[in-house]
């Protein structure tokens, strides 16, 4: 059972997640920023769940964390991955063994991280992707061992249960409507899912020298498409599909290393695409021009996750070697609600302005 956290130093972050959580009561377009960690267990600390706060203006996390749980004991119990729901009421944890899944429960003098009955994921072992829809109905989960799971959310009626999805999973995506998801297999197949009728729609066409790795739907609401990294060859592409059809667009480069994870901010503005080499690049997608470069941030180790922040220019990356670094990125910050309303102001006064003097200048001259 989850409980307070253990005696000991605390593991390694394994896994790490943004939450955003709308204020009760609060004014429109204010949230509460917060990020769930994942921590490995160790001889002298169990398997851990972490809640800490982030600080937009210093782009940093709280030394300590709002509230700490235990996931387990021993080594299966770490946690692997985990999945925000979009409501930033529910998180879903994924170990060796299966998924748990916490409610947080926001009261007058703290969080709380609660375990929640899910007993359909409980012991469905060891998954290497899981995520949400954008409108949080509908909760997807692929395995290890190549099985694919669709539910309903939060009833968890199956709409989709295929066992030979593919060989072992790699990515996996959902599209801004809910209608499609995309997975991507270790052998460097991809295929297309219609989620509502639960069946396979298409394969991703692929020549015999080509890898597809990592795949994300575009989110910026304009023309639908397709983000895939592809390895052809010796070369290593970012490629568009068309999701009218599935039909390629293009494919540029963008990083001449192997892509080991994939992310596109919240607004669809940016891509994020992380490397072996534990460095990372931001690209801008109207332009498909990369925008910001990060070296070394994970030296030598593989990126394995990379996730924007919903509201700041800030993205959290993590690896199995040196566990979550937070970077606050060289591209222009994104408008808040209040700047908005400020311009519009602005230009209403201004305009007011301008009308009065026309028009006092105009009797003057009568």
């Amino acid at each position: 059972m989850a409980g307070n956290g253990g005696e000991g130093a605390p593991g390694k972050v394994t896994c790490a997640a943004w939450v955003r959580r709308r204020e009760d009561g609060g004014p429109p377009g204010v949230s509460r920023l917060l990020v769930a960690f994942g921590r490995g267990a160790t001889a002298s600390s169990p398997a851990l769940l972490d809640l800490l706060e982030f600080d937009a203006r210093a782009s940093a996390l709280a030394s300590e964390p709002l509230v700490r749980v235990v996931v387990g004991e021993d080594a299966a119990d770490t946690p692997r991955a985990i999945a925000v729901h979009p409501g930033g009421r529910e998180l879903v944890c994924a170990t060796a063994r299966g998924c748990r899944v916490f409610k947080l429960v926001y009261r007058e003098f703290g969080i709380h991280l609660i375990p929640s009955d899910a007993s359909p994921l409980e012991s469905v072992g060891p998954q290497k992707c899981l995520t949400f829809s954008t409108d949080g109905a509908k909760f997807a989960i692929g395995g290890e061992d190549g099985r694919l799971r669709i539910f309903h959310w939060p009833g968890l009626d199956v709409i989709l249960d295929e066992p030979k999805a593919h060989k072992s999973f790699r990515d996996m995506d959902i599209s801004l409507d809910s209608e499609f998801l995309v997975s991507t297999s270790n052998d460097g197949s991809a295929r297309i899912w219609k989620i509502n009728e639960g069946t396979p729609l298409i394969n991703l066409t692929r020549s015999s020298d080509e890898k597809i790795g990592c795949c994300r739907f575009s989110r910026d609401g304009t023309k639908p498409f397709l983000f895939c990294t592809l390895v052809k060859g010796h070369n290593v592409v970012t490629m568009a599909v068309d999701i009218s059809n599935w039909k390629r667009i293009g494919y540029k480069t963008l990083s001449a290393k192997p892509i080991s994870t994939l992310s596109v901010s919240l607004d669809g503005k940016y891509l994020a695409l992380g490397n072996r080499d534990g460095d990372f690049c931001v690209v801008e997608v109207k332009t498909m021009e990369v925008a910001h470069w990060s070296k070394k941030v994970h030296l030598g180790s593989p990126i394995s996750t990379i996730e924007f922040c919903p509201t700041e220019r800030v993205v959290i990356s993590t690896s199995h070697q040196w566990g979550a670094e937070i970077t606050k990125l060289d591209v222009p910050p994104e408008w808040k609600v209040w700047q908005i309303w400020l311009v519009l102001i602005s230009l209403f006064l201004s305009s007011a302005t301008l009308f009065y003097l026309f028009f006092k200048h105009a009797r003057l001259n009568l």
